[in-house]
């Protein structure tokens, strides 16, 4: 059976790989298997990013929703973790969030959370598969009629209530910082500069019209160069930029220079275990984070768990060591002690905080780690190698060889893709034109056997 989820929910070109007919099939299935245990009438919550697409997606997965007896609550856009917070809130039974995050404005996807505001599972994933792709007859078989079929109504304060809740998640004036955001043309249009303007700063926003086409379009946390060079031109004191439904947020300091999101974590954890927040002095991080990260926490007394790539199993950690803070290099950021997934308008908000109470430019900030340069190479496979990196002992070789040669002053990682047939070679040292070199070879061995 081929999977309708991937790492991140369902995801691919918006109407022709997700089909209306798919959403409309998502919405029945996840109706009837997230509220299968309660007797009432169930509620599921609906947000959207901006993408011409997710006005007619909304509409495919409300009737779905509906026509197995599910109420469908209409959010609007909102970023994704207001879903997530929203149905905790109001002890919904379910929520969905209808983006492709940073992706390009064609694709969309559909994100699910259960009644507690966190991702399903792969288990519960695989049981709404189960009923789409294995016995879509009892799909039709729970279809209602006559006063049985579900209600479409909106919530018009979506919106406003995530802002009130970040407000109240770090409740700090932020009066005399000139801060700029880019808005990815996306979710965080509606929110971002009525957030941190009533939080009392001095907000210039770009990217912040979204017309339905222009999402993540050489703007937000994956285009940083208008950022950068607005933050300069302008002379604001930082930056920050979301993606296209504000679940990652990387920063620009007043030269305008990326801080990402290894470095903001440091700067988290740093603040965080100073003031006793820091649970068990530990940060989640992935196996991409940089290894200045790794030198920075052990030079801080801060321990360092590493996971998979993906914010999903940044999180499992986390639950299961009782974690507060973790995330990835792209921006993904999850304070467990505020949110359930990663929230961007959040972690920008925790960085002005704590830029507030430093007394430090941002840049200063940032030089809380070093970064080591890195450099990654993608090579495409054969799909008969698919899963055989392993075995492969002449690549085995050339890694060892070449990890000697870096010593404690860098790493390789050497990994397949799980969403495409690739390999992925990442190399960080501290002299660029030697990390170049051995990533090449690296890819060049592995051209050699698995292309």
């Amino acid at each position: 059976m081929a999977r309708l989820f991937g790492t991140d929910g369902a995801r691919g070109v918006a109407i022709t790989e997700l089909t209306c007919e798919t959403a409309m099939q998502i919405g029945r299935a996840a109706a009837l298997v997230l509220t299968k245990h309660t007797a009432h009438k169930a509620k599921i919550f609906i947000g959207k990013d901006t993408r011409i697409s997710s006005d007619i997606l909304e509409s495919a997965l409300c009737a779905g929703i509906c026509s197995v007896g599910a109420d469908a609550v209409i959010l609007g856009v909102v970023p994704t973790p207001a879903v997530a917070m929203l149905v905790k809130k109001y002890n919904a039974d379910a929520g969905v969030m209808i983006s492709a995050s940073h992706n390009s404005v064609e694709f969309n996807g559909i994100k699910l959370f259960a009644h507690d505001g966190y991702k399903l599972s792969d288990e519960i994933e695989e049981e709404i598969e189960a009923l789409i792709l294995d016995t879509p007859e009892v799909l039709t078989e729970n279809l209602k009629n006559g006063t049985e079929v579900g209600r479409i109504t909106r919530k018009e304060t979506a919106a406003d209530e995530y802002i009130d809740y970040i407000k109240s998640a770090v409740p700090t004036d932020l009066s005399g910082i000139k801060l700029a955001v880019d808005c990815a043309e996306g979710s965080s249009s509606v929110t971002a500069k009525k957030l941190f303007s009533q939080m009392g700063a001095d907000v210039l926003c770009i990217g912040s019209s979204p017309d339905g086409t222009n999402i993540n379009d050489k703007c937000g946390s994956t285009h940083m160069e208008n950022l950068c060079a607005f933050v300069k031109e302008n002379k604001c004191d930082l930056g920050v930029a979301f993606d296209g439904d504000a679940d990652r947020c990387l920063a620009v300091d007043e030269n305008g220079e990326i801080v990402d999101g290894d470095k903001l974590i440091a700067i988290f954890a740093k603040a965080m275990n100073s003031d006793g927040t820091l649970k068990n002095s530990t940060a989640v991080v992935t196996v991409m984070t940089n290894i200045g990260f790794k030198k920075f926490a052990k030079e801080n007394d801060i321990s360092v768990e590493s996971t998979k790539v993906g914010d999903r199993y940044v999180l499992e950690r986390m639950k299961e060591g009782n974690f507060n803070l973790g995330g990835e290099q792209s921006g993904h950021i999850i304070f467990l002690d505020n949110a359930t997934t990663g929230d961007g308008e959040l972690s920008a908000a925790k960085l002005l905080s704590f830029y507030k109470q430093s007394g430090k430019k941002m840049s200063e900030l940032a030089s809380v780690m070093e970064r080591y340069p890195q450099v990654l190479v993608n090579v495409k496979i054969k799909a008969e190698w698919k899963n055989k990196l392993g075995e492969i002992k002449e690549i085995t070789e050339c890694i060892v060889k070449n990890e000697k040669k870096l010593g404690d002053d860098g790493r390789i990682l050497v990994r397949e893709s799980g969403t495409e047939p690739l390999i992925r070679v990442m190399v960080e040292g501290r002299e660029q034109n030697e990390i170049n070199a051995i990533a090449e070879e690296i890819a060049d061995t592995v051209k050699k056997i698995m292309v």
